[in-house]
């Protein structure tokens, strides 16, 4: 079987099941999508990696074990979502040591977390990508059946969270400056609070396109 790179498309609020996260995977020769529900804090994590700006103060899960792994000269070379079965994806990621290859069983997301640390490409098999992936248009608003599955989970790829994030007085981020939003920011990693800090940071982000 023919396997398939795929890229971060980005990750949004499912609002189909409460708390939990759709990453969207993105096929690079090719238009599909395909959208994997994952959890608020694999979310975070995998947010993290993508935020090159935001350094937790302490190591999260992820990053405690890439710092592992480079204490041992373990290198994750790839991932390959190789399975699903339920609309469970199951992964597997490709590890090499003293040119040694091992291949450890993952959870999807945890094994995306650490391709990002690592830099690894993500690879799926043609026939995972046939079966559940899909074509999103680019403006969901367009759809010819409004109700159609996954649009309440794709209606916003591109944000991690909401298009316009409140805070916790109830305030949007839209109304702070470009300063105030930056000492946000601060304080929300120094309180490794890093749901919030990603949000802020995509505030942030439409400031400075």
């Amino acid at each position: 079987m023919s396997l398939v790179k795929l890229t971060i498309k980005g990750i949004s609020y499912s609002q189909t099941q409460n708390g939990a996260y759709a990453l969207i995977l993105n096929e690079v020769d090719g238009d599909r999508k395909l959208p994997i529900v994952i959890g608020a804090f694999e979310a975070q994590s995998i947010a993290i990696a993508l935020e090159k700006e935001i350094k937790p103060p302490r190591p999260l899960t992820h990053d405690l074990f890439k710092n592992f792994a480079d204490r041992f000269d373990i290198v994750v070379k790839q991932v390959i979502i190789h399975k699903l079965v339920d609309g469970v994806f199951y992964s597997s990621i490709i590890c090499e040591r003293d040119k040694i290859e091992e291949i450890i069983d993952a959870r999807t997301s945890d094994a995306i977390a650490l391709a990002l640390r690592f830099s690894a490409p993500i690879f799926t098999y043609k026939n995972i990508l046939d079966k559940a992936g899909i074509y999103l248009k680019a403006n969901p608003l367009e759809s010819d059946n409004p109700s159609q599955e996954n649009d309440d989970i794709l209606s916003d790829p591109e944000t991690f969270g909401m298009e316009e994030e409140t805070n916790q007085s109830g305030e949007t981020y839209a109304k702070h400056s470009l300063s105030e939003l930056h000492e946000l920011l601060q304080g929300a990693v120094e309180n490794e609070d890093y749901e919030k800090a990603a949000k802020i940071r995509d505030e942030i982000s439409r400031r400075e396109v």
